[in-house]
């Protein structure tokens, strides 16, 4: 099962997700297969082939999906023998700080994108959700159906969603991307989490815990290793004159106590994406 943290230790849970543009500096299916690399580099499909493969390597691995405009594409894509395999993935879940059970695959937000919240009427922003869930509904059942909303890259942020959000049974929501006057002024009292109270008019129903992730959608400074980065490799050979382990381990612990300094600890993660995008 997933460690359940120890009281009294910081307790860092890191979160692998994807963050695929559904449509920006190309369509979405030039993100999906690659095309107009001489514009942006970025292939979706090969993500979720690495995803999937690593995942079935490893039984501790976790991972989060989240557009299904994508993986719908890749979906259709594949045999019975592949969705048979990541249906298996969806439903193998493990108790989570003993409150509630995680799949390896998992999917959050689960609608077709992570939608704008300044100019998108709120029918579209219930349509694209449903049309998500359905999908993932009619594929995997209960388990798949997301419990998280993810609106960690549009540029501001609505109450109307929030409540939104709560309507549809989500239990959570976490956002990046908020106006630097207002991420100073939750660093220095400590309010980057709070329960968002959507409407006046509904209550409790539009109540939603959410979170604003620390770092944007990025993980720490020096931590970062995908293709765009030049960040140090954590070389663990002792052989190796380069050898950086207890440095590199170092470098996470001040990191992570830095972070603390701005939270209450109900919540602490950093994100690492997989994305195509900015």
């Amino acid at each position: 099962s997933c460690n359940s943290g120890q009281e009294d230790k910081l307790n860092v849970h890191i979160v692998p997700h994807t963050h695929d543009d559904v449509g920006w500096l190309k369509t979405i299916d030039q993100y999906y297969y690659g095309d107009r690399n001489d514009i942006q580099h970025a292939c979706v499909q090969y993500i979720l082939d690495s995803v999937i493969q690593a995942l079935v390597q490893n039984p501790e691995r976790r991972f989060i999906y989240v557009e299904i405009a994508f993986f719908w594409r890749w979906w259709n894509e594949h045999s019975d023998d592949t969705r048979n395999t990541v249906k298996k993935l969806v439903n193998d879940s493990q108790l989570f700080l003993n409150l509630l059970k995680l799949s390896r695959l998992e999917f959050i937000s689960g609608g077709w994108c992570m939608n704008d919240e300044a100019t998108t009427h709120y029918n579209s922003i219930i349509d694209q959700h449903s049309l998500g869930a359905e999908f993932l509904r009619d594929q995997f059942g209960e388990c798949a159906r997301p419990k998280i909303g993810w609106q960690i890259d549009p540029f501001g942020h609505s109450r109307e969603v929030a409540s939104l959000f709560a309507q549809m049974g989500f239990d959570g929501l976490f956002f990046a991307r908020l106006d630097y006057q207002d991420d100073e002024q939750r660093n220095n009292t400590k309010t980057r989490e709070m329960v968002w109270k959507g409407s006046d008019h509904l209550g409790r129903q539009s109540w939603l815990f959410t979170s604003v992730l620390s770092n944007f959608y990025d993980p720490p400074d020096s931590f970062c290793f995908d293709e765009f980065c030049s960040d140090q490799p954590i070389m663990d050979d002792e052989r190796l004159h380069d050898y950086n382990v207890p440095e590199r381990v170092q470098a996470f612990i001040d990191a992570a106590h830095d972070q603390i300094r701005y939270l209450l600890g109900l919540i602490f993660l950093w994100s690492i994406a997989q994305y195509s995008g900015s």
